[in-house]
């Protein structure tokens, strides 16, 4: 199994890293719509829970995208995604819904996060201690610390990001729906996002990388990288995504 996704990974590291991206992307709308249809409501919500937590571990990976000079921080197209969750369920069943997605991914987040520091609060394996059969597992110890130590910092920055811009999202898509009398989905689904995008990327990004870093990021890197790097992408995700807030609508009319 190993063999296999080495190979899987390798191959993928021959592809433009826009392809790699296009990829990922029509996998996340074609999941969403699978847990939609399977799953109802619920399948949403797990979808949201499941792209807060991804996208807060893949924001600490960079790589290069043609259209930036600066390498760009990942997690963006997971973190998106999401907000194509709460528009469909703002959409077809309601603020109040569209508002548990954002709570229930919210808590889902703050409880991974409290069980990650506790798993690395336990004392690792030391050579002596691990012996033969577990030496192997000594590495993954620095790994996890790696990956979850600094989670704290990236839980208040991301998470008051999230809150703001997903509720800023719900009450903008909802107050463009009723100014035009609930016409162009199209117009409330990409609008909606378009703004509280860039409310959540400028928030999280000026947290966590300038007022909560142990050593603050020169403002270039924060404004190119991480503000703008990542917005434009999101946007151009908010609009790709519409023709499946279209589709979720005739999942749930067949299911009606």
């Amino acid at each position: 199994m190993n063999t296999f996704i080495s190979i899987f990974v390798n191959a993928m590291h021959t592809l433009p890293t826009i392809g790699v991206w296009f990829i990922m992307l029509l996998f996340c709308f074609t999941a969403v719509l699978m847990f939609y249809k399977f799953f109802g409501k619920t399948g949403l919500y797990v979808y949201v829970a499941l792209s807060v937590i991804i996208a807060n571990i893949q924001v600490l990976k960079s790589t290069l995208f043609f259209f930036s000079p600066t390498p760009v921080a990942l997690g963006t197209l997971m973190f998106a995604t999401g907000y194509l969750c709460t528009d469909i369920l703002a959409e077809y069943h309601g603020q109040k819904e569209a508002k548990k997605a954002v709570y229930i991914g919210f808590s889902s987040y703050l409880f991974w996060t409290v069980i990650m520091i506790m798993t690395i609060g336990y004392t690792p394996l030391s050579p002596e201690t691990a012996g033969l059969n577990m030496a192997w597992s000594i590495p993954f110890n620095d790994a996890m610390r790696l990956l979850f130590e600094p989670s704290p910092i990236f839980f208040i920055a991301g998470m008051t990001g999230y809150l703001i811009s997903q509720f800023n999202d719900i009450w903008l898509f909802s107050r463009i729906g009723k100014a035009t009398g609930k016409k162009h989905l199209w117009l409330r689904n990409t609008g909606s996002t378009a703004v509280s995008a860039l409310i959540d990327s400028t928030i999280f990004s000026v947290l966590a990388w300038v007022v909560l870093a142990d050593v603050a990021l020169p403002w270039d890197v924060v404004i190119y990288t991480f503000i703008l790097g990542t917005y434009a992408m999101r946007l151009f995700i908010a609009v790709l995504d519409t023709p499946f807030v279209y589709l979720a609508g005739k999942i749930t009319e067949k299911e009606e």
